[in-house]
C-alpha cells in the first residue's frame, strides 16, 4: 500500500471515529455532558457529586481493620466523615453497613466481628449526625474475601467494613 493510501485510510477511520456519539452534542446542542451548561457532569456518573458511583469512588465505600479489631482507626474516621457529609448532603439515600472478616479463625467468631465492625461504623456515622433508621448492618464474616490467598496483603483488605447505597429506602 503506497503512502497516499494510509493517508487516505487514517484519515477515513479517524472521520468515523468522530461519528460514534450522535448525542455528543446533547439533545439540545448545548454540548450537555461534555463541558455544556451542566459543566461536564454527567448524571449517575462518579463525576455527579449527588450519584453512587461518587460516594463509591471519591467519598470511599469502605474503612479497613487491623486483627481482630473492630474500632476505627484515624484513617477510617476520615472516610467516615465523609461518608457521613455525603449522606447529609443526600437524604434520598440509605445505607447497609456489610461488616467483613479475614479468613482466619471460625466461622462464628468471623460473623460476630464483622458484626462488631459494621456497627462501629453504624455508630460513627450517627455520631455525627445521619439518622439511624437510614442506616442497617448485616455481618458476612469471612463468606465474601474480596481477595483469596493466604497471605497478610489478602487478610487485610478482607478485614472491612463496606457502605452500600440504596436509594428511596429510609422510614
Amino acid at each position: 500500500m503506497t503512502l497516499k493510501g494510509k493517508i487516505i485510510l487514517l484519515v477515513a477511520g479517524l472521520a468515523l471515529a468522530a461519528c460514534t456519539n450522535p448525542d455528543r452534542f446533547g439533545a439540545d446542542g448545548t454540548g450537555g455532558g461534555i463541558g455544556g451548561a451542566n459543566g461536564g457532569v454527567i448524571a449517575g456518573s462518579a463525576s455527579d457529586p449527588t450519584s453512587a458511583a461518587y460516594f463509591n469512588q471519591t467519598v470511599g465505600d469502605r474503612v479497613l481493620f487491623a486483627v481482630n479489631v473492630s474500632s476505627i482507626s484515624d484513617a477510617g474516621r476520615v472516610v467516615l466523615d465523609g461518608q457521613a457529609a455525603w449522606l447529609l448532603s443526600n437524604t434520598d439515600f440509605t445505607a447497609i453497613i456489610e461488616g467483613h472478616a479475614d479468613e482466619q479463625g471460625t466461622r462464628e467468631y468471623n460473623v460476630a466481628l464483622g458484626a462488631r465492625r459494621a456497627n462501629a461504623v453504624r455508630e460513627y456515622l450517627v455520631s455525627r449526625g445521619v439518622a439511624g433508621n437510614r442506616l442497617r448492618t448485616v455481618s458476612y464474616g469471612k463468606e465474601r474475601p474480596l481477595e483469596i490467598c493466604s497471605n497478610e496483603a489478602c487478610y487485610a483488605q478482607n478485614r472491612r467494613a463496606v457502605t452500600v447505597l440504596a436509594a428511596g429506602l429510609a422510614g
